[in-house]
Order: C-alpha cells, then structure tokens, then sequence
C-alpha cells in the first residue's frame, strides 16, 4: 500500500480520526481499529469503485459516521469550539424521499414488531399476512437507501435531533452497561436466528401449510446473521437487520404471554372446579367455550327421561349467551366453514374426508373433499334416578292452613286412632 496513493478507507478514517480528536488517543485507536475491518470489507466489493465518495454514500460523511461512533460508544459530543470543521451534508435529490425511507424504517420496525407478537399468541400464519401491507413500504426504503446512501437520511433535522438526544443521554449515563450491551451484540443476532428458526418449527407443527413459510424464515435468520455484524461498517444494513430485530422480540413477547396464558389456564383445569371459560383460540378470534383446560365444540341436553333435546339456548347467572362459533360445510368445496356463532345447541356434527370418483369414503385415489352435516346424537345418556329431596320445612315457603275435613283421606301407612 503506497503511501503517495492513499486508499478510499485511509483517506475516510483520517477524517474520522480529525473528528474524534477531542477523545483521549488510546481511545480513538480502539474505535477505529474497531470499524477499519468493515471498512476494508466494504472497499474490496466496491473494487474500482473504492472512493471517498463511495464511502460517503454509503456510510454518510466521516463526521457524522463518528458522531454515530460517539453515540453507540458513549462518549460525550464533540466541543463546539473544536478546531476542526464539521462537513454538512446537502442532499442532491429532494428531503422528500430521504424522509420517507427513515420513517418506512420506523413503520416496518412497528408492523414487524406488531405482526410478531400476534403470530406468536395464537401461533397462526395469519397475522404475518399484514407484513403484506409493511413489505411493499419497506421495498420502497430499501431501494432509496441502496441508490442515496444513508447520508440523506443522517442530514435530516428529525434524525440529527434523535442523534443529539440520544447523545446527550448516554453522556448522562455510566458508559459501562453499554459497552457491556454493545459486547453482547455477536449473541443478540445469533439469538435472533435462533428465535426465527424455532418460530418457523412451530407454525408448522401448529398448521402444515406453514410449510411454505418455513424456507423464508431461514432466510431470515441467515440474513440477520450476515448483516448483523456489518451494521456498523455499512448502516444501509439497518433496513434489514433492524426489522428483523423488531419481529423477534416481538413474537418473543407474544410467545411468552401466550406461554403465561397456557400455564394459567392448565392450572386452572387442573383443579378440583371445573368451569366454563371464554378462549380466544379460534381460528377467527371468536370466543370457544372450555370445561377445564379443553375446549367445548358442543353441547347436549337431556330431559329427565334421557330423551335428548334441541333448540337449547344456554346462558350464563348474568343473562349472557354463552356463545360459540358454529361451522358448517362448504357445499361447492365440500371444505368446513364458519356460518356464524350463537347460543343454540346442539350443534350438527361434521363428518369429513375425502371421496373418490366412485363416491366411496377416505378411499386412497380420493381426490375431493367430503363434509356431511348430521343432527344425531351420538351416544346416549344415563339420566340418574334418585329419590327427590324434600326440602327442610324452614325453608318452605308459608301457606294458609286448611281447615280439617271429615272427608280427607288419610296417606298412606298411616295408622287411625282405635275409638
């Protein structure tokens, strides 16, 4: 490496130096020698292309990328009246575009996050369906951060005030726990990967056409594990890292407030009382009835002589339904429907399975799909038969005596008088 021709990353890392001037000199080695691989890295893809400029693009100007160096390390700001000039960024293209990228970050950090965590309650693949919705913003982020780099984005007035607050808050701060936070980074991705992987596993074990979404979950965990590291050589990574970030611990948090929930309920169940209790575990978030810890799909009723009954309408001492979604089948599909929720039982049952060309049932050729709806009751009850109970005469209620009669007829087993 000439001297006379210095490269792209000595020339970046001089004035980087410049601007950390004011920090005491073992320090600033140990900053730079921290971010020089990176920067070396990221020379080596540019190839030809390996300028000051190119650098800038991507990492914003020196000055600001060590005052990044600052906040993440914990040091104090520079000085106003240090001699060395600070370089403002003018953005060649409009603020208009700059300000959309930062805050579509800031809005696929909140839907990943969101989205996670209901993923993780009912461990469904439908709530990662809205990420649809956060994609196509973040999509748009991405490519401007790609094709303007981050200096844009760094020069905005929202993005310096951020920058100084946060500044001047770990200056408030004992530096210590963030240099302890900031070692345990290396584990934070590898964690995140491991979440991802984990997570994926069980929307399948949950529901097998999951399947699919499992390929894009290690992806995902490939992918915050390679950006993790580089984020502070080449901060156009946040866009993937940060998002991923905040999907992890969202579906962290869901899952375990679902695990809470679970061990509630199971310890509920397991008791000696055995109640009725709303669940909201269906597949379209309607309340199911649970006796215990299991869910109720139906309910029988009997009339004294073990006949069964129908049209029973259930409430609870307060006058409320005890409602349930009721299903159905699906008569062009042959496939098990939602067709509303109330109060009434018994419900029919659904017979399924898979029929064949020739009508026959669960054959091995089948090829489509067979739901029936039947109104029969499928087993039959033993109605206790037990003496009635007389109530206690205190709590009976009072009623006019009745004058005696001649002509009443003593009860039976009773004995008369001998006159």
């Amino acid at each position: 490496m000439s001297t006379q021709n210095p490269t792209a990353v000595r020339v970046y890392l001089a004035r980087v130096r410049s601007a950390l001037a004011d920090l005491p000199e073992s320090e600033v080695e140990e900053i730079l020698e921290d971010v020089r691989p990176h920067l070396a890295e990221m020379e080596a893809e540019l190839g030809e292309n390996a300028k000051v400029d190119a650098l800038i693009e991507r990492l914003g100007s020196p000055e600001s990328y060590a005052a990044e160096l600052r906040t993440s390390g914990g040091y104090p700001p520079r000085p106003a009246d240090a001699g060395d000039k600070t370089v403002v960024v003018k953005q060649k293209s409009g603020i208009g575009g700059a300000r959309f990228a930062f805050w579509g970050l800031v809005f696929s950090v909140a839907g990943f996050a969101l989205f996670g965590f209901a993923a993780a309650v009912w461990v469904r693949v439908e709530p990662l369906l809205g990420l649809l919705f956060v994609a196509p913003v973040l999509a748009i982020s991405v490519a401007f951060v790609v094709h303007k780099g981050v200096a844009p984005i760094a020069a905005l007035p929202e993005v310096m005030k951020l920058k100084e607050t946060a500044s001047s808050f770990q200056s408030k701060r004992d530096g210590k726990g963030l240099t302890y936070l900031r070692a345990l980074k290396p584990a934070w991705w590898v964690l995140c990967a491991a979440v991802l992987v984990v997570f994926g596993l069980l929307l399948v074990l949950r529901d097998v056409e999951a399947v699919l979404l499992l390929p894009l979950m290690l992806v995902a965990a490939v992918a915050v594990i390679w950006a993790g590291p580089k984020v502070k050589g080449d901060r156009r990574l946040l866009w993937l890292a940060v998002p991923i970030s905040a999907f992890v611990i969202g579906s962290m948090l869901g899952g375990a407030g679902a695990a809470v929930d679970l061990i509630a309920k199971r310890s509920y169940g397991s008791g000696s009382y055995n109640g009725y209790t709303p669940s909201y575990s269906d597949n379209y978030g309607n309340p199911q009835l649970m006796y215990g810890s299991r869910d109720v799909e139906n309910i029988y009723a009997f009339d004294g002589q073990g006949k069964p009954l129908t049209e029973v309408y259930l409430y609870d001492e307060s006058g409320r339904p005890l409602s349930s979604v009721r299903y159905g089948c699906e008569k062009s599909t042959g496939e098990k429907r939602k067709v509303g929720d109330d109060n009434r039982y018994p419900r029919p049952r659904l017979e399924r399975g898979v029929q064949d060309d020739e009508g026959n049932l669960n054959g091995y050729n089948g090829n489509r799909s067979y739901c029936q709806e039947k109104t029969d009751v499928p087993f039959s009850a033993a109605i206790p038969k037990g003496s009635p109970v007389t109530p206690p005469s205190s709590t009976a209620p009072s009623s006019p005596a009745a004058p005696p009669s001649s002509s009443a007829v003593p009860p039976p087993n009773s004995t008369q008088p001998t006159r």
